[in-house]
């Protein structure tokens, strides 16, 4: 062979951490290459189908050439006025669609590209950890710090604010939350949500508020950010169909609130990518007017399979809450192990994947996520082969 050029990442690269999911990817194609009966429990892709009537929706749209063109760059107006629509009937919410409602390849994109648009180098943004990679990862690239607000038991996985420094507030660009919360599954009050109005007001913080799983709930239906009075002057929230509707690989999601922040997304967005493809946006039209009971059959599938894990675990004397939504379990680690130890020793011993909690930031060192993404059997299956080794 001949000379070749040397490739060098750039510094934003080498910074970053091993992504989370992909290290978790690689240990599930090992252990399978091993031959293990792999119960995967690990990553919040669900394993239940997109239900049928979207499925049939996108097969009809996929065939009109209308939709076969570049799609516009903030998304159809008639899925943003669905979106608005969704938003009044689920949350009293009103949203102008033309202005407050902006179209995503999946929130992950748009929670990727808000800090392009309002964090210069060296700007701090407050972070929730344990949290969602991206939101530090998009800071990173961006060129911005990250001031970690810590997610723990005592202050029920919410970030106390009294313990931030005023100089880190007045600094402070942009806030990150994500309420109900993954990984550690906590829920929001309204106090909380007016505290966050607060404290954006008065230091002219932008709140982005992760809101994806505010559909995957048990008992209480959870709140939206925009609820809260001053909220829609403060920030935006992040949604997706992904976890609603079993539509992770369909890739879209939309951000509403906010008229000027979305606007900023919005200018990233165009000089970085050219829109989703129509046909999903009117499948998802129709995703967004499904009947409740469809959801509520989904609901009470993940809720028969969080009260087999729960009590499973529990029986074992892992101490963990029972959640009120997502599709997660925020388990601490026995004594003994750390979170990479306790990963390590159940997929080795049990052959069964869980996410360690130290991989969503150094807070939640000692705890495990378990995803309910797995059949009532294969959860069965997966208590009595812990239970073996614990």
């Amino acid at each position: 062979m001949g000379k070749r050029i040397k490739v060098e990442m750039a510094s934003r690269i080498k910074n970053l951490p091993p992504y989370l999911f992909a290290s978790i990817d690689k240990m599930k194609q090992k252990a399978i290459k091993k031959g293990v009966d792999l119960i995967d429990l690990s990553i919040g892709d669900p394993d239940l189908p997109t239900p049928r009537h979207i499925v049939s929706a996108m097969q009809k749209a996929v065939e009109n050439p209308v939709h076969h063109r570049y799609p516009s760059y903030e998304g159809m107006l008639s899925f943003r006025q669905s979106v608005s629509e969704w938003y009044k009937k689920r949350f009293g919410v009103k949203l102008d669609p033309k202005n407050e409602v902006l179209s995503l390849i999946g929130s992950k994109e748009g929670i990727g590209h808000i800090p392009l648009a309002f964090i210069n180098p060296g700007d701090t943004v407050l972070v929730p950890s344990p949290g969602y990679p991206v939101y530090p990862v998009g800071t990173l690239f961006a060129g911005g710090k990250s001031y970690i607000m810590p997610l723990i038991e005592k202050n029920a996985f919410l970030p106390d604010f009294s313990s931030i420094p005023e100089r880190v507030f007045q600094r402070a660009k942009l806030m990150f939350i994500n309420y109900p919360n993954n990984p550690t599954s906590a829920s929001a009050t309204l106090d909380f949500f007016k505290e966050v109005v607060r404290i954006a007001l008065k230091y002219n913080i932008i709140v982005c508020h992760d809101a994806s799983y505010t559909e995957i709930y048990y008992d209480k239906k959870p709140l939206s950010y925009l609820q809260t009075p001053g909220a829609k002057e403060t920030g935006i929230e992040f949604h997706s169909l992904s976890k609603t509707f079993n539509m992770t690989g369909w890739r879209i999601g939309f951000a509403v609130g906010n008229k000027e922040v979305l606007a900023g997304l919005g200018k990233v967005k165009t000089n970085l990518d050219s829109g989703i493809f129509q046909a999903i946006q009117e499948a998802s039209i129709v995703a967004l007017n499904t009947e409740d009971r469809i959801l509520a059959k989904i609901r009470d599938t993940y809720k028969e399979r969080r009260d087999i894990l729960y009590n499973g675990l529990k029986e074992m004397g892992i101490e963990l809450s029972r959640p009120e939504a997502t599709f997660y379990l925020w388990a601490k680690t026995p004594s003994k192990f750390d979170s990479a130890g306790f990963v390590a020793h159940i997929l080795n011993k049990a052959g069964v994947l869980v996410t360690p909690g130290n991989g969503f930031g150094s807070p939640g060192e000692g705890y495990v996520r378990f995803a309910l993404t797995a059949s009532v059997e294969r959860i069965k299956e997966a208590v009595e082969r812990i239970k073996k080794i614990i």
